[in-house]
């Protein structure tokens, strides 16, 4: 879709995810103008102005979000600091997409959702693998009765990133209890999962989780040397949804294998399809179908309308998914279309991250949706 309203966009954050994913997806839509970007490192926002052509280039964050020409604000920057720059896009008066997570505790997700609904602004959680066709096809699927009642559903987000105790370990936030086994597999891409899975089997009402650590040494981004650190790299949760399905969730990040490592496995009455999202032989992804008359998985191939202009199955996975994303975001915000993956989708996946690490803690069930977010 294409027309001469543009829409105004600034970035906060000039690092390699903003390189490979965020800033392609906006230069290769005409309908995005990429107005500013900002770094405290200056060379870093400089390098990526000239590779994007981007026309601003700021250092302090609140500059940029007071930019008059900035209409929506992308925040592609640290863990921590995705909560106050964004709430800081929403007080301004800016649509604002930030990476996730959007906050550790739900409760603080659940409220920038609610204040941007009051501030009258649009919001999207970079849950980059609901664009991805393989995904999306799967979710129109399951909308339109082709799986039938949805029975179970496996997601997995896993991959080696981090099996080699030398690559500086990243998912760590500032001021956790070292002496306790600290959650971060189940953060960084547990988020994601949970988001997917909900999407498609619909809200959770129990999860139970188990979480592990499996390399106890390792260097961590901020750290000299190796660090002895109780960090959780594995995880696995059984979930209980309010439809009646069941579902089997894990996230790893020492799991050998290539990026993104995403499945999808849906099973229903009618049918079931099963994504896999992971970069192999220069194709970033696969989707399966099978039917209770022909139960043989057959591969699909979708029609060149599902992937963005520009893009193939070779193009790699940040591109393709990122450049969807853009595509819809912006779209939904010059053309007022219905909202999708909001920050009120962000804090139920959080909310539900949150449950599994209690439930592991506690050596129980835990109900959804918890008492503070209700």
């Amino acid at each position: 879709m294409s027309g001469e309203k543009k829409l105004g966009v600034g970035v906060i954050g000039a690092h390699a995810w903003a390189e490979q994913a965020h800033l392609p997806g906006y230069h290769a839509y005409d309908r995005a103008d990429l107005v500013a970007i900002c770094d405290t490192v200056p060379e870093r926002a400089e390098a990526l102005a000239k590779q994007f052509g981007i026309r601003k280039i700021y250092t302090d964050a609140h500059e940029l979000i007071n930019d008059s020409e900035v209409q929506m604000v992308d925040v592609c920057t640290p863990t921590d600091t995705h909560l106050p720059l964004s709430l800081a896009a929403i007080n301004a008066g800016k649509h604002v997409i930030s990476e996730k997570p959007l906050a550790h505790d739900a409760k603080d997700a659940f409220a920038a959702a609610a204040l941007a609904k009051e501030k009258g602004v649009r919001t999207k959680l970079g849950f980059t693998f609901r664009y991805s066709p393989a995904i999306r096809q799967i979710k129109t699927w399951v909308d339109d009765g082709t799986l039938g009642e949805i029975f179970h559903v496996h997601g997995l987000e896993q991959n080696s990133q981090f099996l080699d105790p030398n690559y500086p370990l990243r998912q760590v936030p500032q001021g956790a209890d070292w002496s306790q086994l600290i959650p971060s597999s189940i953060v960084g891409y547990g988020s994601h999962l949970l988001d997917l899975v909900r999407w498609c089997a619909g809200e959770y009402q129990s999860v139970i989780g188990s979480l592990h650590n499996y390399v106890p040494e390792r260097i961590v981004r901020g750290y000299e040397g190796m660090q002895r650190i109780p960090v959780e790299d594995g995880a696995v949760a059984l979930a209980e949804f309010a439809s009646g399905a069941q579902g089997i969730l894990q996230t790893s990040y020492i799991a050998v294998g290539n990026y993104p490592g995403v499945e999808l496995r849906i099973y229903g009455s009618k049918g079931a399809a099963v994504a896999r999202l992971v970069e192999e032989n220069g194709i970033a992804e696969t989707l399966h179908f099978a039917t209770p008359d022909a139960v043989e998985f057959r591969k699909i191939d979708l029609p060149d309308t599902a992937y963005p202009p520009g893009t193939t199955l070779h193009t790699p996975w940040p591109e393709l998914y990122y450049r969807n994303l853009i595509r819809f975001w912006v779209d939904e915000i010059l053309d007022d279309l219905p909202g999708e993956c909001t920050f009120y989708d962000g804090a139920k996946s959080q909310e539900t991250v949150n449950a599994i690490v209690q439930s592991f803690r506690e050596r129980r069930w835990v109900d959804l949706p918890k008492v503070e977010a209700q």
